[in-house]
């Protein structure tokens, strides 16, 4: 352990613990020093630890931020004590449906509302101690933020990355807004319950597809991204990568029908091609006799949702179009019907469907009476065994019915067809994503207008960088409609506006930008904040990012942390930065319970900070938060186990008060001072993984220690008390004044363990009888059989089995047990 103060003061032996005094003390001591205020342009080691920013869209923050946060906030503590300059700012993540929704159910302006908020949310998180960098705080509805934030989108803009099309949507009637895919449950809004409706909306979208393989070829790259595996699988799966084939399918008198497959081994299999209602195709395909019925379906799929479209167990629909499609591999003419199992935003829109190895469209042959031909079976079986579902064993099977294909097995048979298809010009090898471009647009009112004038000669105009922001205009009547059309047209002082380009009277764009876009820079902008001509300055940048450590909720994996990386890969491109991915290392943390039930208000178990601060104090519930579980699986908050870590506090506060008075070099027994190294480097190792539960146990173990042998060495107590520093910051600042120090305890260093003396002198050896345990004895590490077999003998636990028998045999295991075969 280094020591970079000195005593400069009496040690104190003589005061009470008083949390609400203490920690109201070096809050205000911080403040004053700067303690928590970084070089931001000459760090020496510059580490930057980053936690997720809140939303203001509630009154107060609850425990599962302040877990999320004190976990974010001990682990940039740990880094400061081993000697980095840590930068930890905060911000709010304040724009948005959540804010909106919150300010409209109390009937409150959320112009007038939020602020208010985030001045709850900063006293609140001033008052739980953590190291934050006040001087950069942000809120994403501060225009000198969503400058910038406009700023980005007119980036993608000029760059082609930004484009506006028409696109159905989820659409909640009730929040009179459109939805995301994973914004909708059961069919249902998840906010609000209310049944959800597709539109089709003009829509601004990122091309985030054109970066699908970069992000997911960063998911292998541990030298850019050392994450959580939790979280890149949830990327990995949400990219959805996958190889096969489009085919195209010839239609007379019209342009061919393109479908995505990812098994062209089938293509002899397929029977009927589905078309998703809304295909540009489908009016071309219907015949004069299948027109009303196709426009009633067509209707009746309109008024359902997207997500519920998607759900696999529930009775497949669709009507038949009266077109017919030719399979490129049989040249037969084969039926084209609508259903609403097929979507527009998935592939191409159309499938081939090949009932006899696809149970979808089994089910849905099966109801219509659509022909089903086996093209795989098992080895040895006839290739006109019967199908009771669709056949989908692709490791066994082999190829039949199929012309030059029988007899391969899948992945022959899909390479064979795929060389032919593409030979025919009928088809080529295709890598698909599951992925979709980015929808920005939100037609509400809380939110960053996005920055655009349209002009009936020059279109859609980008505002320039010198009249950004856009600021977004005052309004009485802020409440959604059920127009589709955002509120912001109310305000025609603000609607109309000159281009940009030849002066002419333009409007402005409506919609506001999604608050994923506000959240996916906001990194960039921390270090950056005082700045007003630039987003983010360069050499802070290139010093302090990619951040170092990020921690937050996995809920987050696929869209505010794919989100991120994307826009960073674009300011990349771009030349604004020399990285392409944000975060080099990402750590989900896990979930609270109280009393091993979900928290909710309906159920009165939400659990209040200010309550248990007020009462215990901000350091041993800090404490209790971190002692709970597994920090990145979360814990069980109950009441009665808070009042364990305040004890533990007392007994540290009650043997700093005895260590006050003794001397660095008092002599301390071998075994304790074994002990205390073990210690460090369980602790350090634990911090080092999030393991705070365990670091906090072994500190406990260590005090029992302490307080057992009477340990009052001077150097080992402050070793302690900069090891529980992290945890509990205002009482180890507290406890360093009290041993005679001057400056912050994080101006101390870690403590180092010496590896040698982390090994025990004496183990105890486990003593068998006949293979029955009957005893256990102490004896010197690596000492010889002969000399534990005496040591054996002469335990009594032992001699009552053996007194008056010969050892027969000895099987010994070097320090760990001893079994005697007697008789």
């Amino acid at each position: 352990m280094t020591d970079t103060s000195k005593p400069t003061t009496t040690p104190s032996t003589d005061q009470a613990y008083l949390p609400e005094a203490v920690e109201a003390k070096w809050q205000a001591r911080w403040a004053e020093r700067h303690v928590n205020e970084p070089d931001l342009d000459q760090p020496k080691r510059p580490f930057f630890n980053l936690m997720m920013f809140p939303y203001p869209s509630a009154e107060g923050l609850h425990v599962g931020n302040m877990f999320a946060f004190t976990g974010s906030d001990t682990y940039g503590r740990f880094k400061r004590l081993q000697g980095y300059d840590v930068f930890e700012p905060i911000g709010y993540d304040a724009f948005g449906i959540h804010s909106e929704n919150y300010a409209i159910k109390l009937g409150i302006n959320p112009a007038v509302l939020i602020p208010k908020n985030i001045e709850n949310f900063h006293r609140q998180l001033a008052r739980i101690g953590g190291m934050f960098d006040w001087r950069h705080e942000l809120s994403t509805t501060d225009p000198r933020y969503y400058k910038w934030t406009q700023w980005i989108f007119t980036q993608l803009f000029k760059a082609g990355k930004a484009y506006k099309k028409a696109a159905a949507v989820n659409w909640c009637p009730k929040d009179k807004t459109v939805l995301a895919n994973e914004q909708v449950i059961d069919g249902r809004c998840e906010r609000c319950g209310t049944t959800v409706e597709q539109r089709t909306l003009e829509q601004w979208f990122f091309r985030i597809t054109e970066y699908a393989d970069r992000l997911l070829a960063d998911l292998d790259d541990k030298s850019k991204m050392d994450w959580s595996e939790s979280t890149t699988l949830a990327q990995r799966n949400w990219l959805g990568r996958s190889e096969g084939a489009e085919i195209e399918f010839g239609v007379e008198g019209s342009e061919p029908i393109k479908v995505f497959t990812t098994r062209p081994d089938t293509l002899y299999g397929a029977t009927f091609m589905v078309l998703a209602p809304e295909h540009p195709l489908v009016e071309q395909l219907t015949s004069a006799g299948q027109r009303a019925a196709v426009e009633e379906y067509r209707k009746a799929v309109a008024s359902k949702d997207l997500v519920s479209r998607k759900v696999g167990e529930r009775e497949k629909t669709g009507v038949f179009t009266g077109g017919f499609a030719r399979n490129p591999a049989t040249a037969k003419m084969i039926p084209v019907w609508i259903a609403d199992y097929v979507l527009m935003e998935y592939g191409t829109g159309a499938i081939m469907a090949v009932p006899g190895h696809d149970q979808r469209d089994f089910e849905f042959a099966k109801k219509y009476d659509l022909p089903i031909v086996r093209v795989v079976a098992e080895p040895g079986q006839p290739p006109d065994a019967a199908l009771e579902a669709a056949y989908t064993d692709n490791e066994q099977g082999r190829l039949v019915n199929s012309d030059i294909l029988d007899g391969l097995t899948v992945p022959e048979a899909k390479k064979a067809i795929t060389k032919r298809l593409e030979s025919q010009k009928a088809g080529r090898g295709v890598v698909q994503y599951r992925l979709h471009d980015w929808c920005i647009s939100r037609q509400r009112y809380w939110g960053p207008p996005i920055p655009i004038i349209y002009c009936d000669e020059h279109g859609a105009v980008p505002v320039p960088e010198e009249d950004l922001p856009v600021r977004l205009p005052e309004l009485e009547n802020f409440q959604p409609d059920d127009s589709g059309v955002s509120p912001l047209a109310r305000s025609k002082e603000w609607y109309h506006a000159p281009c940009p380009v030849c002066g002419k009277q333009g409007h402005r764009e409506t919609d506001v930008s999604d608050t994923f876009l506000d959240s996916a820079w906001y990194h960039l902008r921390y270090p950056s904040t005082e700045f007003d001509d630039v987003p983010f300055d360069k050499k802070r940048t290139e010093t302090w990012l990619p951040v170092h450590t990020y921690i937050g909720g996995n809920e987050h994996a696929v869209l505010h942390l794919l989100y991120a990386r994307f826009i960073s890969m674009v300011l990349h491109d771009l030349g604004h930065l020399t990285f392409e991915e944000p975060y080099r290392r990402f750590r989900a943390h896990g979930l609270i319970v109280k009393d091993g039930a979900k928290m909710s208000k309906s159920r009165g178990n939400v659990v209040v900070p200010d309550e248990y601060i007020n009462r215990w104090g901000a350091d041993t519930f800090r404490m209790y938060l971190m002692f709970l579980g597994p920090f990145q699986e979360g814990g069980d908050f109950r009441d009665e186990g808070i009042s364990g870590p305040r004890r533990f506090l007392e007994k540290v506060w009650a043997l700093v008060g005895d260590a006050c008075g003794t001397h660095a070099d008092d002599e301390v027994r071998h075994d304790v001072l074994v002990k205390y190294h073990q210690t460090v480097k369980r602790v350090t190792a634990g911090m080092e993984e999030l393991h705070y539960n365990t670091s906090i146990a072994a500190l406990m173990e260590l005090v029992n220690a302490f307080r057992a042998d009477s340990c009052t060495q001077r150097t080992l107590v402050e070793g302690l008390v900069i090891m529980l520093a992290p945890f509990a910051p205002h009482f180890a600042e507290e406890c360093w004044e009290r041993l005679g120090h001057g400056s912050s305890i994080f101006e101390a260093r870690w403590p180092q363990w010496e590896e040698s003396l982390t090994v025990e002198d004496e183990v105890e050896v486990v003593v068998q009888i006949g293979g029955k345990t009957r005893s256990k004895v102490s004896v010197p590490r690596d000492a010889s059989e002969e000399f534990v077999v005496a040591e054996a003998q002469r335990d009594a636990g032992v001699r009552r089995f053996t007194e008056g028998k010969d050892v027969r045999k000895v099987v010994y295991v070097k320090n760990r047990l001893l079994n005697l075969v007697v008789g």
